[in-house]
């Protein structure tokens, strides 16, 4: 059985980081994308970034250009979104994703598969 399992949200005040972790289990996701997606209140979940299965790919919504960095070690299967010069706007819920096709840079949010229970982040002006 998947499962994505994200750690790291919390309460932090305008400016400060927080590092989001996911860790997957009951398979091997090394040759799959793997993305963050967010949801605030009352709207739709939105895309934040996407790696490759190699890593070297990467793509960042351009409201946390710059602030926040994606990355992933696929020994362990694990998934990180460091996230700094935090801004209220960036409150939400946020849901690590695994893609549907190994093998393929998954862009849209419908191409994502798996998905985890969500972890709040809370940014505090």
């Amino acid at each position: 059985q998947v499962q994505l399992v994200e750690s790291g949200g919390g309460l932090v005040q305008a400016g400060g980081s927080l590092r989001l972790s996911c860790a997957a289990s009951g398979r091997t996701f090394s040759s799959y994308t793997m993305g963050w997606f967010r949801q605030a209140p009352g709207k739709e979940r939105e895309f934040v970034a996407r790696i490759s299965w190699s890593g070297d790919d990467t793509r960042y919504a351009d409201p946390v250009k710059g602030r926040f960095t994606i990355a992933r070690i696929n020994a362990k299967n694990t998934v990180y979104l460091q996230m700094n010069s935090l801004k209220p706007e960036d409150t939400a819920v946020y849901y690590c994703a695994v893609s549907r096709y190994s093998g393929y840079v998954a862009n849209r949010k419908d191409e994502y598969d798996y998905w985890g229970q969500g972890t709040q982040v809370t940014v505090s002006s």
